[in-house]
Formats: C-alpha cells, structure tokens, sequence
C-alpha cells in the first residue's frame, strides 16, 4: 500500500480556516490548470497535422506552423508540470496566461475578421470553430491564472506532498488520470468515426440493392477540375418554375457561390440535404447556394424544393460535365467576381470538409480559393511576376511594362513536348479570330528562335532555356499557363492542357 502526505494535513494547526480554505481553492485551481494544459498539449502531440492545420488557419505562415505545431503543446505540457509543484506555480501561471492571452487576442482577431477557424482546443479529443464559448473558456483560465499570480511566488497553496515519494506516486497518478482521459476522447472519437462507416455503408447497400442501378464508367476521375481562377463557364438552366436562369442574372447578388451538384436517384445526396438546408441558413446573407440537379422538374421539387437557395435542373448534365461535377453530390465554390475558387469536393465528406474551410475564413477577402484534398500544389495566385527584361524572337524588348497594358495568358510550350504544337496552333487560329482583342499572349518556349518564327505568331515569343524566368511565373510543365493581371499579379493557378488553358480567358478551342 503506498503512504503518501496530500492537501497539506501535516501543516500547523495553528493556521486559522480562511487561510486553511484559501490554500485548498489554490490547489484546486492549479489542479484545474493542470488538467487542461496537460490533456490539451497530449492531444495536441498525438494529432500534429490537425495542429498543423490550426496553426495556418489563425494565419501562421507556413514556415513557422509546423515549429508551432511542436512547440505549443511541448509548452502546455511544461506549463501543466509547473502546476504541480508549489515552488514552480507562480512561473507556470505565468506562462500559462501569456498563452490564454494570445489565444483570446486570435480568436478576438478572427471574430473580428468573421471567420471562425476550428480552434483544435483539444485535439483530436475535443475541437470547435471559434466562436463565443471557446472565447469564454479561455478568458475562465486566464482568470484562473491571474488569481494564481496575484498571490505571489510564495503563497501558491498547499503542497500536493510533503516528501519527495509522495509527490512521484502523486505526479503518477495524475500522469495516469491525463492519459485516461485522453485515450476516452479518443474512443469517443474512434465511436463517431465508426457510426459515420456504418452510415456510409448502409448507404452503399441502399444505392447497390437498387434495381436499375447504373455503371458510372463515364464519370472519371473525381481529382480533375476545371483551374482556380478561371471563369465558370455560362450556363443558362431552368430552375424548379421553369423559368431560365444565367449565371450573369446570379452574379448581379455580388456574393459568393457553393454550387452543389446533386440528383434526384441520389442517395448520398439525400442524406446530405439536411445540412445543406442547415449550411444555408448559417451563411445566409454571405454565401448563394445553387443547387445543380437533371432528370424530372416533379421529382427534384419533392427532393429539393425546400432549400433557400436556387434549384436549376439541367437535361443531361452538360454544365455539371463542363465543370468536372461528373459525381454526385460535388460542391464547388465559386467567388463573388464569377471565378472558380475550389477544386471540385466530390462525396459528402469532402462536402463538409469544404464547409468547414469556408467557416475560417473571409469571404470577402482578395485571392480566396480553397485547395482540393488529392495532394494540389499551392498556386501561386496573389503572387507578384518578378522583375525581368527578355528580347522575344522577333528582337523586341519585353518587360514588366507588357503587363500593365492588359490581362496576359503566359503559356510555356517546348518543341520536344507533342500537345505544345497543338496549342501553338490553337494561339495562332484565336489571334486571327480575335484581330488584336480580348487578352494578350506572352510564350515562353525552350526551342531554337528560328524554329519558332515559323509558327507566324504575333504573341512575343521568348525563349527560355531551362526555364529559369518561366518558372518564377508558376510554371507546371508544359503545355500549361497562368493568367497575369495589369498589376502584374498572378491570378490563376498553372493550367495544365489546352483545354483547361483556354478555360483561363473563357474561351473553348475546338
């Protein structure tokens, strides 16, 4: 049996009750402390990619997250030793605080900004979006921290245990309390996750015991999109009254768009309407949610006429094929300037996956698009082309000057590259239609000058051997591109393919 001296019964008795009282609230509170900055650096060193991602939501630059991701929780679990020992209190509420402190100014800054990133208080045990309650929580343990220092180095409450035994078997307990408390979050988690596989796969047997039900063969690869910052292409769709509905009518709101493509036969998209209809009323006012169906006006009204936002049915799906939207249900967002600003989220998961990206941050904000979850490359979008002067083929000068005069499409093709000739073809084919509108063409190319001169084109041509100035303007192989704008801003991600290059300027090359 262990014998161990607790809560300071071996202190004079000559101590009256109030200091007998205050020494007890002391402990509780530096128990409390312990508590939550032990259970929440664990959790926190058990899910550093969740950390990770937190750190960047609240704005952390990417070099710095992921020291942060490691950092923090080391720093919580420093802080919540501190708590136990009397002599070392006064330095971990110090420490603690100026913690709670930057966390209260983040979340008061994302208030401000009204966005609300996931907080990941807790790991993967406990995580919520910033709002008022996680605001309150903190500003109680900040309080908690500040009674703590108030009282001085000395007088920190009493002493867990009076013999350097009783505090090991104490600090083990308490060890042993924190990783039980940790490991029943995570069952807790483990259970969700496990209910959310048995919701999915009942939803498997429904859809695969349906009579009639069909080969999806056609509908390709859910990873391909349509570039971020290209213009959704127009469509003009008949909503639930039969009444014809354009994207320029829908643009006139000046907001952002979810477009959500669903189905009538559907399941998955049945399943997920619910939150559909809850996602629109939280971004009422900030976000148009369009819903895209096919099939028969009667039966998507049953299925879907209750949502608050718009309800086109298309008669076979061509706009949903224009913009890769090949499975149902895919959400797409699109900004309030009319621009594709995600990659397509394919599949309920990554539906609310995107929903709760869209939560951190502003929607307002200048270059917002949000990545896809198949591994994309950050774009370069919001980048400034860097400073350069470069004779093309034809010996005139080109510098950061070309830009301010209109929208360029910078293309980079290569000779040894069998699509590049295509596309050379394709640039010279719209120069004619176009007879100097629309935007303008800069291409960079690896070839011989006197080789490129054949092809006639008026677009400056400059080559670039090894691509060293081509790949400071977000090249990704050739043939692709990136839309410039007067400001010498990249304002697209690196289009890869003729189609998905006109697709920049909103054109279609057959």
């Amino acid at each position: 049996m262990w014998h161990f001296e607790i809560l300071g019964f071996n202190h004079p008795l000559r101590r009256d009750g109030s200091e007998k009282i205050m020494e007890i609230v002391l402990l509780i509170i530096r128990l409390i402390l312990f508590g939550v900055f032990a259970v929440s650096g664990v959790s926190k060193l058990l899910d550093p990619e969740g950390t990770e991602k937190a750190m960047r939501d609240f704005g952390t630059p990417d070099e710095f997250a992921r020291f942060f991701a490691v950092g923090l929780p080391f720093a919580e679990i420093v802080f919540a030793v501190c708590f136990l020992f009397v002599s070392m209190s006064w330095l971990g509420a110090a420490g603690a605080l100026v913690l709670l402190l930057t966390f209260i100014g983040g979340m008061l800054w994302q208030i401000k900004l009204g966005r609300a990133p996931d907080c990941h208080c807790f790991g993967q045990i406990h995580s919520e979006p910033v709002g008022i309650k996680s605001l309150v929580r903190n500003i109680v343990f900040a309080v908690l921290a500040i009674l703590l220092l108030v009282q001085g180095r000395e007088d920190q409450g009493l002493d867990l245990a009076t013999s350097s035994t009783g505090m090991l078997q104490m600090v083990l307990i308490l060890f042993l309390v924190v990783v039980g408390v940790v490991l029943l979050g995570y069952l807790v988690k483990l259970t969700a996750q496990q209910n959310e596989i048995v919701r999915r796969l009942s939803v498997l047997e429904l859809t695969g015991g349906e009579p009639g039900a069909v080969e999806r063969n056609e509908a390709g690869n859910p990873g391909d999109a349509l570039p971020i910052g290209a213009p959704l292409p127009d469509f003009a769709i008949p909503d639930l009254n039969g009444r014809t509905v354009t994207f320029e009518h829908l643009l006139g709101e000046n907001k952002p768009f979810l477009f959500v493509f669903v189905g009538a036969q559907c399941s998955p998209c049945e399943q997920l309407f619910p939150e559909i209809l809850e996602w629109e009323t939280e971004f009422a006012g900030k976000l148009h949610f369009v819903l895209v169906s096919h099939g028969d006006v009667e039966v998507n009204r049953q299925k879907f006429g209750q949502s608050q936002g718009t309800v086109l049915v298309e008669r076979d799906r061509e706009f949903a094929t224009a913009v890769y939207a090949k499975w149902t249900p895919t959400a797409l967002f699109v900004d309030s300037a009319g621009n594709i600003a995600s990659h397509p989220a394919a599949g309920d998961v990554a539906i609310r996956r995107l929903i709760e990206r869209i939560r951190t941050r502003d929607l307002n904000e200048e270059f917002l698009y949000f990545l896809g979850m198949n591994g994309h490359r950050k774009p370069d979008i919001g980048r400034q082309i860097p400073s350069f002067a470069a004779t093309d083929i034809t010996g005139r000068e080109i510098t950061n000057e070309f830009f301010t005069s209109r929208t360029t499409l910078v293309a980079f093709t290569s000779p040894s590259c069998g699509h590049c000739g295509k596309l050379i073809r394709e640039i010279r084919d719209w120069e004619t239609k176009n007879n100097g509108t629309g935007p303008q063409i800069l291409v960079f190319t690896d070839g011989d000058p006197d080789e490129e001169k054949k092809h006639g084109l008026r677009a400056p041509v400059i080559v670039d051997k090894g691509f060293k100035t081509a790949g400071k303007f977000g090249m990704r192989g050739v043939p692709s591109a990136v839309l410039v704008n007067e400001k010498g801003t990249i304002v697209t991600e690196a289009a890869i393919g003729s189609p998905n290059i006109w697709s920049l300027i909103g054109e279609k090359v057959s």
